[in-house]
């Protein structure tokens, strides 16, 4: 039986990443939706945001398919917080995303589907 180890190993997160029609246009999309920067492309493919301190980056796939939202599961998305939620849902509606009629988050939270039409929800910071 091998010793344990009385340091726990420590991880942390670099980067997380996502897959959509255009790469590039969900990585301009989600910096002017969080007020981050592109840092960072990869030729035609793919282009990187980052706040100095997270990470994403936006991957181009050819045969990329949105979720039948909400009848498909979701492998992943994001929850954005924001001080004037609605003011944040009317820039991001200007900014290229949409609202779905079902939207079972109440008063707590909205979702919204990205240009790729990837669901993310958006709520008060708090």
């Amino acid at each position: 039986m091998a010793k344990s180890s009385s340091k726990a190993t420590v991880g942390g997160v670099k980067c997380a990443a996502f897959w959509g029609h255009d790469g590039k246009a969900l990585a301009d999309f989600y910096a002017a939706a969080l007020g981050w920067e592109v840092t960072q492309t990869f030729g035609d493919a793919a282009a990187m945001i980052s706040d100095g301190t997270t990470a994403y980056v936006f991957y181009t796939a050819e045969s990329f398919k949105a979720p039948n939202w909400p009848d498909d599961e979701l492998v992943f998305h994001l929850d954005l917080v924001f001080d004037d939620v609605e003011d944040a849902e009317q820039r991001l509606i200007g900014l290229g995303a949409t609202k779905p009629a079902h939207q079972p988050g109440g008063k707590h939270w909205t979702v919204l589907l990205d240009p790729s039409e990837q669901p993310f929800c958006i709520s008060a910071r708090g």
